[in-house]
């Protein structure tokens, strides 16, 4: 290979990191960890790992938490897992193989064996990366092509419709978003994503009969005669037997689809459509939702025989009955969607739309020339760059994405959201705002922050707790305002990423931990917590003692002292959940953002009896113990903290006591 392949070697032990980094010998690039998570830590910032050497006992997470970990988010799929452990009982490597890992490989060391079994696993990673690339590759450039071709396919009929060009873009982008809100809404025609993207897409051929209309009908700017409206209607006929006599693909989805859509788009619920008089849901849902988009796009547009009318109009003439009738769902749907369809669509028709549609007319007339395809394989490596842009970031993507649109109050989450955090795909603010995962006043404090950025600094940052997989967890959101070119420039909306302040890059965990204790520091108080507009619990923690510790065993012992403390604390609090701050010397606040008051006192007593059972090894003499103050209930930062620090030294009076109280107004 021209690049070297990457190892990871985690295990606790120095010397066998070295022996296994001297058998392995110098064709490889070699990474340590020391521990778990340092291990998790290198596979989460590192994406070109080839191969992880793991052992089992390792101190703060083991070799079985690793794959948990990787199994949990999937890193598993990418990189094999050799383990590497002197536990050679069944139910170790059994539990090792259930859990992913590729191969076992016992201590002592024999070179020969994992030089051999390195060498093996990576040549057979490497042939199953191939060919997964060879297939993702084929499937890919088969979809492009069907794509492709039924784009251009359906712009002629445009082009002899003397359309926009922009009517089958406008189409696809209206059935997307009334089918994404017709799921929100309900579930009774059991749609997946898969359905949406492919009636999306379908949906291109609703006009394709159109093809065999002839251009003094199609594009008459007058009335149409009797006559000549009844050889219109054949386009939804003519539509579907070019589609039913297609000699190759009957039975793939997207020819039945689209064989729908041309025959029944037509139809109306009141069963007065045509060409066959179906009736309510005898229609199928893809000709409905199609037959909708294409009479707002009818409306909203030019055509050779009437001027464009404005979103509104269009939207009271047809939730007015003068365009037909429609399922009452889908008319539901248009009214909650009809902000975002106008933005999008207008989007859709100014700016980089016209380069699309200038090459979509050239591609057109040269087809219908019979000449050559010119710039096609630029306009394909664009549109494919994009879309493989924006497929890599919303697939791989392991965290909370987020982005808001101003004008129309949408927020669109990330897959990742949609799955871990129980959000819909995307919602309308400010009504849906209790379904967004964030709390109210939560979603105050990003609008706040927005407001405070300009066009030249549009990036802030702040941190909260989502909620991820049913379980509230600690979060640095970072927001990027998106801001208009005009000048004066005004806020569109913005973008945002919201990643777990345990998953934050080295630099950020150190900035925002104490190196003593591993407790949050002030920092972390000052530059996040403290904007927090109020929690459910407060407490004040402090050593007794702490001077005479360090006057009488030295300062080891009250380092040793405040780490113990904050272990303590730890397990008895959630880690992903509530706070320990370092707030100064040895004292400690918590903060517990959601917990009942009877939970908060349990809580505070239960880290008391901890610390007070504990004994230092290495300074058996000592007795620690902690005084502690709390408030309950709803309590505002800044005078919670006051009232807390009250009880506390009213339970340092008689030491080794936790004294709480609900929080009363100031």
């Amino acid at each position: 290979m021209s690049e070297r392949e990457k190892i990871l070697i985690a295990d606790d032990s120095a010397m066998n990191r070295a022996i296994l980094t001297e058998m392995l010998g110098d064709g490889y690039d070699i990474l340590e960890a020391e521990d778990g998570r340092k291990a998790v830590s290198i596979l989460q910032s590192t994406d070109d790992i080839d191969l992880l050497l793991l052992d089992i006992m390792m101190p703060e997470m083991d070799g079985f938490e690793v794959l948990t970990m990787m199994n949990k988010y999937h890193w598993i799929d990418d990189v094999p897992v050799i383990m590497i452990s002197a536990e050679n009982a069944s139910s170790y490597v059994e539990r090792a193989y259930d859990l992913g890992a590729t191969d076992y490989i016992s201590r002592p060391f024999d070179m020969a064996v994992v030089r051999r079994r390195v060498i093996n696993t990576l040549m057979l990673y490497a042939k199953q990366k191939h060919l997964v690339r060879l297939v993702a590759e084929q499937v890919y450039e088969k979809e492009k092509s069907n794509s492709t071709m039924i784009n251009i396919l359906s712009h002629i009929v445009e082009f002899r419709n003397g359309e926009s060009g922009m009517h089958v873009p406008h189409i696809q982008t209206a059935t997307d978003i009334l089918l994404h809100t017709l799921v929100q809404k309900t579930d009774k025609y059991h749609l997946t994503a898969a359905d949406i993207s492919l009636i999306s897409t379908a949906s291109a051929l609703h006009d394709i009969g159109k093809i065999n209309i002839p251009e003094s009908i199609l594009n008459k700017p007058g009335r149409l005669t009797k006559e000549e409206f009844e050889i219109m209607k054949t386009h939804t006929t003519i539509g579907a037997e070019i589609l039913d006599k297609l000699p190759f693909q009957q039975e793939s989805l997207l020819v039945k689809t689209a064989y729908a859509i041309c025959r029944w788009h037509h139809e109306r619920w009141d069963g007065r459509g045509y060409p066959d008089g179906l009736k309510g849901e005898d229609i199928p849902i893809a000709a409905q939702v199609v037959a909708l988009a294409d009479v707002y796009d009818a409306l909203t547009s030019e055509r050779c025989y009437k001027k464009a009318f404005d979103h509104d109009t269009a939207m009271q003439m047809i939730l007015n009955g003068e365009c037909g009738a429609f399922n009452p769902l889908l008319l539901d749907c248009l009214t909650e969607a009809g902000a975002r369809l106008h933005a999008e669509l207008s989007l859709n028709s100014a700016g980089d739309s016209r380069n699309y549609l200038a090459d979509a007319q050239h591609i057109s007339e040269a087809l219908l020339q019979e000449k050559s395809l010119p710039g096609q394989e630029h306009l394909l490596r664009t549109l494919n760059l994009m879309r493989m842009k924006n497929q890599f970031f919303a697939r791989n993507a392991r965290c909370v994405q987020f982005e808001f649109d101003e004008a129309t109050g949408f927020v669109k989450f990330s897959p990742w959201a949609v799955e871990h955090m129980g959000v819909p795909a995307e919602l309308h603010l400010p009504e849906d705002a209790a379904k967004s995962g964030f709390a109210a006043a939560d979603i105050e404090r990003l609008q706040k922050a927005l407001r405070a950025t300009t066009r030249e600094h549009p990036h802030t940052e702040l941190s909260m707790l989502l909620p991820i997989d049913g379980e509230l967890r600690w979060h640095h959101v970072n927001l990027c305002a998106l801001w208009s070119d005009e000048d004066p420039s005004f806020y569109v909306g913005a973008v945002g990423q919201a990643n777990p302040v345990e998953q934050l890059c080295d630099y950020h965990r150190d900035l925002y931990r104490d190196v003593l204790t591993n407790a949050y520091n002030r920092r972390f108080f000052e530059n996040q917590l403290r904007q927090l507009v109020e929690v459910d619990g407060i407490a004040m923690l402090d050593i007794d003692h702490f001077k005479e510790i360090n006057d009488t065993y030295g300062h080891q012992a009250g380092d040793e002292a405040l780490r113990t403390l904050v272990g303590a604390v730890s397990a008895c609090v959630r880690s992903s959940n509530d706070a320990l701050v370092r707030y100064g010397g040895d004292e400690f606040m918590l903060l517990f953002p959601h917990i009942p008051a009877h939970t908060f006192v349990r809580r505070l007593e239960q880290i008391r009896a901890t610390v007070e059972a504990i004994r230092l090894i290495d300074y058996p003499a000592l007795h620690l113990t902690v005084s502690i103050g709390g408030v309950h209930g709803a309590c505002p930062i800044e005078p919670g903290i006051r009232q807390a620090d009250k009880l506390l030294y009213k339970a340092k009076e008689s030491r080794n006591t936790c004294v709480t109280a609900e929080f009363t107004a100031e």
